[in-house]
């Protein structure tokens, strides 16, 4: 049976006012959500903190989030964990299923398949905005053949198993690298490093010297990053040269979106693609296993990304857009990524290298100041006792990552092959009458 979305839904009911006895909220913005992951919550203080004059939108759980914003870059997702106080950018369109009549699962994989994501940018208007957007109304107009509540239930089930699979994956890798970082501070900050009786260094008596920056083992050196790094800036890609479809016969583009706050790849961020036949003189540019991509732009009213890096977990896939570093060692028995990676996203380092950011309109880093940055170059013996650890815990999160690669083609295949009938899932009562 056809229904339009606005029968299923209501749309942005509840909005946050003056009169709501809140002390604290947790904000989203749509660039914090993509693809069904959040990448970051704000907890703000009411009365406190300064809240987002577009922090209005209630948010339940079953609620679906899809920002009205650039559809095409696929800021959406539907909430499925209790969160207290959950509000939202009124970029967002939250659609609050009636579930009498529909499945919340099956309506978010349904209004997320890419023919939707699609349609909707083809109407997106740019008349009241720099980017294109839509109006919530467009959504709730949208018609949507239901089948039975049974069958939406069980449709939704496969797409949420193989999602929430992909969820776990990220959950893995954010304990492997927080891992990965606790022994890089333990090491290299507080330099409780093994000394060669395996007793913690510093608090065992090892040897301090003075240095550029403080105190460090005795033997370690301060050298400009420069000197153990290879820097490579982006290329300027024409804008008509890009396409938004992939195929095999293209290269993604890395932006600054694919670089998570706080430092991370994130493969899912800005979708951009060029044909690999208009790349033949741009090897310089491919970005291999192993390399870090470092955010060179960012706006001066919200410095989020500027300086931080991702760490590329596989080959020949992206090619380096402008205003994006590739950095990548000189010689991994010195320096190698794990180290690099780790130390190029601590906040020491983040913060000397924007204090030497030429600002404007928006904070540029220069090739000379990123190369000139001064880092602290361990004993190669306790750095390659480092990277033996580390590099195990990236290994098996590039694993991860290639398995999340390919359950996210398997879900986004299934997608619209289960919506459209193509494919049928089997119900209950289906089968007690096949084996009667």
């Amino acid at each position: 049976m056809k229904y339009k979305i606005e029968e299923l839904c209501e749309i942005n009911s509840e909005n946050i006012s003056k009169s709501d006895d809140i002390k604290y909220i947790y904000y989203l913005d749509t660039s914090n959500l993509t693809r069904g992951t959040i990448n970051e919550i704000q907890k703000l203080i009411v009365g406190k903190d300064k809240l987002p004059s577009r922090a209005k939108r209630k948010v339940k759980v079953n609620d679906i989030l899809i920002s009205t914003v650039r559809p095409n870059q696929r800021h959406y997702g539907i909430i499925r964990k209790e969160i207290e106080n959950l509000i939202v950018s009124t970029g967002f369109a939250v659609l609050s299923p009636n579930l009498k009549k529909v499945n919340p699962e099956y309506l978010y994989w349904y209004l997320t398949q890419d023919s939707i994501v699609n349609y909707l940018q083809s109407i997106a208007e740019t008349s009241t905005s720099a980017y294109p957007s839509i109006k919530p109304s467009v959504i709730g107009g949208l018609e949507i053949d239901l089948p039975k509540l049974e069958e939406q239930k069980a449709i939704a089930n496969i797409l949420s198993t193989l999602d929430e699979k992909i969820e776990t994956n990220n959950q893995i890798n954010e304990k492997l690298e927080e891992m990965a970082q606790a022994l890089f501070k333990h090491w290299f900050v507080d330099f409780e490093f093994p000394n060669e009786n395996g007793k913690p260094y510093k608090s065992s008596g090892g040897e301090m010297v003075e240095s550029e920056l403080g105190m460090i083992p005795k033997g370690w050196k301060i050298v400009k990053l420069g000197d153990v790094i290879d820097f490579q800036n982006g290329y300027a890609f024409k804008s008509k040269d890009l396409l938004d479809v992939e195929s095999d016969s293209t290269f993604r583009v890395f932006k600054m979106g694919n670089i998570k706050k706080g430092g991370g790849i994130n493969h899912s961020g800005t979708k951009s693609y060029i044909e690999r036949d208009k790349c033949q003189n741009l090897s310089n540019y491919i970005i291999k296993k192993g390399d870090l991509l470092m955010c060179m732009t960012d706006m001066k009213s919200n410095v989020a990304l500027l300086g931080h890096t991702a760490l590329m977990d596989r080959d020949n896939e992206y090619i380096l857009n402008q205003r994006v570093g590739l950095i990548r060692t000189k010689d991994s028995k010195v320096i190698n990524y794990p180290y690099l990676y780790i130390l190029t996203n601590s906040e020491d380092f983040i913060n000397n290298l924007r204090s030497r950011a030429n600002s404007g309109v928006q904070v540029n880093l220069s090739t000379k100041e990123i190369k000139d940055s001064l880092i602290c170059l361990p004993d190669q013996k306790v750095h390659s006792l480092f990277n033996e650890i580390t590099e195990r815990m990236f290994e098996k999160s590039f694993q991860v990552e290639d398995e999340n690669q390919k359950l996210t083609l398997i879900r986004d295949t299934l997608l619209p092959k289960l919506m459209s009938g193509e494919i049928r899932v089997q119900l209950e009562d289906e089968v007690l009458e096949v084996q009667s």
